[in-house]
């Protein structure tokens, strides 16, 4: 396919290799912080999550008075990342080992499931229990709460969680925090819901140590991936005429086949979408009944193998799902066709491109998609997003920018360059260790005159670890959306209401603590311009097209990236596709430079203005020598600034990724 957003990776492996205890880098970050009684893990699909509770749920056995371990999990599919794994022959003190009977996950664990979950806190013998989060829920309910006291609670995908009192599985975080002594590991790849509902109550969050490890640190360190495609592809009439041409049999595929309600669905049954799928990849051979997995020989004569997890019959379910969990070779099975299944925490390592039909709410669920193809392994050197969508009834410039301001989204997102909420890290002066650090890929350096430094463990940790949660709670507060919407000057806004907002989000607070994490919060929103929460779903109105429309309007911000990703539009299924340049490593170092002009906050008009002028003459009179980005003189270093913005637009000309320039310059 040659419609892709392509991103090549350096291949450094550091984010796979493993330190002397078998630990990859994310993984060793956490167990650091092992002694943490609450800690919230926020880490990309496969970056290592579930290994990272392993090292820690052990040592807390072992070391720190724990005697039990409970996981939950979403659903059953997601428990095999708990299965039993060797980690001493890596180095590690113990091994993982959840007994059979305590598996709740297991396809044949299907009765009794709370009778077990209360059994398992009774008895003795063994002290690790895997379920899902519907069985934590019923059991909770018969359990007396001290029964939880000295055990280790750990909760996957914790985005499932919501502060809103009609949320269970959050009053038991709450419940555990304040009436046990519990501690709790909560993981997720996204801190956003995307119904506007935070996941916890500030008063419980502000407990939680937060470990953060972005997805540009996973990828490139990748041992054997070298490139991710992103694929938008535009049809007319029913998706199933189109999908034989973006579906490349030979490649371990997932299908996420759209809802049922969805106008994408064609008025078809989700079991008629499947069956038509099937006979899109060949004819039928036969059908295991002992796995649930099809046989399928393609027109070219290979027997492909097919598993579909959109069948709700309990049994054939269970058996398709038993067989998954024992998966070890990639030659076992070809495709999966799913509907709300497969996507967060599922681990199909060989997985090398994602097919999703119609648009997604969020860029949350996208990412995560993404995430499920993106595993790195021996033979695997190339992933690939595809999303099939009906065409927009829309002017197809309209349709071009839309899907343009989505890719820059994804790609930034993917790179955690976090073009929606960036991580800033604010100084009053520069030093040495802005020398050190310069270069990092979770911040960029801003001088600003009269900032408070943080004056405490306690505000340093939410200055460098929570602005982007903060500054979502800030915007998404009803105090503060009153006020902007009813003209309220910003000075009562900054100082009066932002300062409601953090006190009851962090109540342990002190006033001068408190001062030092608005200050730097205000600035982190005045740099990035106003924000939504990037999770936000859109609104199913209209034609099922246009909500790619919507979408990506959602990404405020986007258009200070004034870059292009399309490089041309093909027909495909009497409608087109967007064709999208090579994102290679040069091409990403543009968009990385891009974004780093933001924070001079000059316009093009005002860098050719100090260019043509007081530049050229400040190099007249210094014999050539340029000016610096780090001089002192504020003057010398805006010329350095304008020099920079006009150099980085006159490449992104010349890649063809920006507008024609005066060809003076």
């Amino acid at each position: 396919m040659n419609n892709i957003v392509e991103v090549n990776y350096a291949q450094t492996g550091k984010s796979t290799n493993t330190d002397k205890f078998g630990m990859r880098e994310m993984q060793a970050l956490v167990y650091k912080k092992r002694e943490q009684p609450y800690l919230l893990i926020k880490a990309p699909p496969a970056s290592g999550k579930s290994r990272a509770l392993m090292f820690v749920a052990l040592d807390k056995l072992k070391h720190q008075g724990i005697k039990k371990v409970i996981v939950s999990v979403p659903e059953k599919t997601i428990g095999r990342s708990f299965k039993d794994t060797r980690l001493m022959e890596y180095g590690f003190f113990s091994d993982w080992k959840v007994a059979p009977y305590f598996n709740l996950c297991d396809a044949n664990n299907e009765y009794h499931k709370s009778k077990r979950f209360i059994e398992f806190l009774e008895q003795e013998s063994c002290n690790i229990l895997v379920c899902t989060h519907a069985t934590l829920r019923n059991a909770f309910k018969e359990v007396d709460l001290t029964k939880f006291d000295n055990t280790f609670v750990a909760i996957d995908e914790f985005h499932h969680v919501a502060a809103d009192a009609d949320n269970s599985l959050g009053e038991i975080v709450r419940q555990l925090m304040s009436e046990s002594s519990a501690h709790i590991m909560a993981m997720t790849g996204s801190y956003f819901r995307g119904d506007g509902v935070p996941i916890l109550r500030s008063e419980d969050e502000c407990k939680f140590y937060p470990i953060t490890y972005n997805y540009y640190q996973q990828l490139n360190g990748y041992k054997y991936l070298k490139s991710l495609g992103l694929g938008y592809h535009f049809y007319q009439g029913n998706y199933l005429d189109a999908i034989k041409e973006v579906l490349d049999t030979t490649k371990k595929t997932i299908i996420h086949i759209p809802y049922v309600s969805s106008k994408a669905s064609a008025a078809m049954d989700k079991y008629e979408q499947v069956d038509l799928i099937i006979k899109k990849c060949g004819t039928l051979v036969e059908k295991d009944y002992n796995t649930g997995i099809v046989t399928v020989r393609t027109p070219d004569g290979r027997l492909i193998k097919i598993a579909d997890l959109v069948e709700d019959d309990a049994k054939s379910r269970n058996l398709l799902q038993a067989f998954l969990q024992k998966v070890k070779n990639k030659d076992e099975l070809d495709i999966i066709i799913a509907l709300g299944t497969a996507k967060e925490g599922f681990d199909w390592v060989w997985c090398e491109h994602c097919l999703t039909v119609g648009v997604r709410g969020s860029l949350t669920e996208i990412v995560q998609i993404i995430g499920r193809c993106t595993r790195d392994c021996e033979g695997k050197t190339h992933a690939q997003f595809t999303n099939l969508i009906a065409a927009p009834e829309a002017e197809q410039a309209d349709v071009t920018k839309a899907v343009n301001d989505m890719l820059k989204a994804i790609t930034s997102s993917l790179l955690m360059e976090q073009v929606m909420a960036p991580s800033w890290k604010f100084k009053t002066r520069k030093n040495e260790e802005d020398e050190h650090t310069r270069g990092r890929e979770e911040f960029s350096t801003l001088v600003i005159k009269g900032l408070k430094e943080p004056s405490t463990e306690k505000s340093k940790h939410i200055i460098e670890n929570d602005l982007i949660d903060l500054t979502a709670t800030v915007l998404n507060s009803d105090i503060v959306a009153r006020a902007i919407g009813g003209g309220t000057a910003p000075e009562v806004i900054n100082k009066v209401l932002v300062p409601k907002v953090i006190m009851i989000k962090y109540p342990d607070l002190n006033a001068e603590e408190e001062e030092e994490v608005r200050q730097h919060l205000i600035a982190s929103i005045v740099l990035k311009g106003n924000l939504e929460q990037e999770g936000n779903s859109v609104q199913d109105e209209g034609s099922e097209g246009n909500r790619i429309i919507r979408l990506a309007n959602r990404f405020i911000n986007i258009d200070e990236l004034s870059i292009s990703l399309i490089d041309s539009i093909n027909p495909f299924q009497r409608a087109y596709e967007i064709m999208s340049k090579e994102l290679n490593a040069p091409v990403l170092k543009v968009i990385q430079d891009a974004i780093a002009e933001r924070k001079f906050n000059m316009s093009v008009e005002e860098a050719k203005i100090l260019f043509f002028g007081p530049y050229k003459t400040y190099v007249a009179h210094h014999d050539g020598r340029l000016p610096s980005i780090d001089d002192p003189n504020l003057k010398v270093k805006r010329l350095a600034q304008a020099f920079i913005v006009l150099k980085n637009l006159k490449i992104r000309y010349e890649q063809g990724l920006e507008f024609k320039i005066e060809e003076e310059f």
